[in-house]
């Protein structure tokens, strides 16, 4: 059954006539009686009485009246809908991110919501591998990664983030050239991420440890960074994080950033190359956006410092 036909169904029911029902469908009047006589003949009913005052439903017409304005407006609801998916104001978007993007991620979420309140997005913790591994089985959308990354991913880089030394407060701070922190770090007993769970600060921290010639120890590990943080809190020992971490560390730790080449990445967003959720760009903006204004806090909190 056309739609089309429905459409001119409902317009003759609504004005009673086919003269006035053709100038609203803007068609001529004998193309409409030809498109009532299509639909007759498919409800094998006569749905229109016509006579002298135009045209009155007949009993067959009152009975597929309401069912022809659902369905209309039904269908009309579906193309607005797809509509809307296709420009990007409803559907589902899934976010990856890991601790350098700790700080970042959430606010561009907020962000996102704001500008798209009817989509749904659902957020996760996963580390830089993991997320492009979902990024490739479709899982993920947008991730929040390390870079660089594959080149069948791409990527946009929104900021750097560097290792730093999280110890209990009140203890001395080391001088920031290599010599004074390989004495610091030397047989140091450290408190540390799991490797599989961040194996990208593992592997960070380890090429820092050999860049400075020093061995640190290893007391504990644990899965969760706050666990990390709130050991060094109370006293456990230090421990070498991302830098971007700082808005979560608790009362009772010193966060020192390491300015050494070794100690640095960038961190972007990620997705497919080929990627056709149109979703993805407008939460890029999103992520952008956010990273810009991020930015800029971080510079007023500096110069306020200073």
């Amino acid at each position: 059954m056309e739609l089309r036909l429905l459409r001119s169904f409902i317009a003759v029911a609504e004005n009673r006539n086919f003269g006035a029902a053709a100038k609203v469908l803007m068609t001529t009047q004998s193309a409409l009686t030809k498109q009532i006589q299509v639909l007759e003949r498919q409800a094998g009913n006569t749905l229109f009485a016509r006579g002298r005052h135009g045209a009155t439903l007949t009993p067959a017409g009152e009975a597929l009246l309401a069912d022809s304005v659902d369905l209309v407006r039904r269908a009309d609801a579906l193309a607005h809908r797809m509509q809307r998916v296709a420009m990007g104001a409803e559907g589902v978007i899934n976010v990856g991110f890991g601790m350098s993007a700790i700080d970042i991620a959430p606010r561009a979420v907020a962000v996102f919501r704001s500008r798209h309140p009817r989509v749904d997005i659902r957020l996760e913790d996963m580390s830089s591998s993991a997320q492009l591994a979902a990024i490739r089985n479709g899982s993920l959308h947008v991730g929040f990664v390390r870079l660089p990354a594959p080149p069948d991913i791409e990527t946009r880089a929104i900021r750097r983030d560097q290792l730093a030394l999280a110890f209990p407060s009140g203890e001395p701070v080391p001088e920031p050239d290599p010599g004074s922190l390989r004495k610091w770090l030397q047989g140091r007993a450290l408190i540390r991420l799991v490797p599989a769970r961040g194996p990208g600060l593992a592997a960070q921290s380890s090429q820092l440890f050999t860049d400075l010639g020093c061995s640190p120890t290893v007391t504990y590990e644990t899965s969760d960074l706050l666990t990390v943080l709130a050991l060094v809190a109370a006293g456990g020992g230090s421990a070498v994080v991302p830098a971007s971490v700082s808005a979560m560390v608790p009362g009772g730790v010193q966060l020192i950033p390491v300015n050494l080449d070794s100690a640095s990445w960038r961190v972007g967003t990620a997705c497919l190359r080929e990627n056709r959720n149109p979703l993805v760009p407008l939460f890029l903006a999103a992520a952008e956006s956010t990273a810009k204004r991020r930015g800029l806090e971080v510079q007023r909190s500096i110069a306020s410092e200073e």
